[in-house]
């Protein structure tokens, strides 16, 4: 299992904000959503293409990826239309220090 990762300090990452921190070659996207840190893969399960190009809607948790439309639950990964049926790796977030942590755990 790989180290964890510092994402950034708590305070740059506002509620309905985004940004995208590398474990190895693999892509996570980290979100605040009303104060909860939530971390995905950030390749869409329908397509290979980064969500972090998407936009994110920080009222109702979801981010959709802009290649077809997709959404996704950014607190469980979920897909939540088509054409994604297969959910988005969810990674675990820890608060450490005033920064968000993650890591690719799979």
């Amino acid at each position: 299992m790989t180290d964890w990762i510092r994402v950034c300090a708590t305070s740059e990452l506002l509620p309905g904000e985004s940004t995208v921190a590398w474990d190895g070659d693999t892509p996570i996207l980290v979100v605040n959503f009303d104060g909860g840190f939530f971390a995905l893969e950030d390749r869409c399960s329908h397509e290979d293409y980064e969500l972090s190009a998407g936009s994110f809607d920080g009222e109702d948790a979801t981010i959709e990826c802009t290649l077809h439309g997709a959404k996704f639950d950014v607190r469980d990964g979920r897909a939540l239309c088509a054409p994604a049926y297969s959910p988005v790796a969810r990674f675990p977030v820890k608060i450490e220090d005033g920064a968000v942590w993650t890591r690719d755990d799979r």
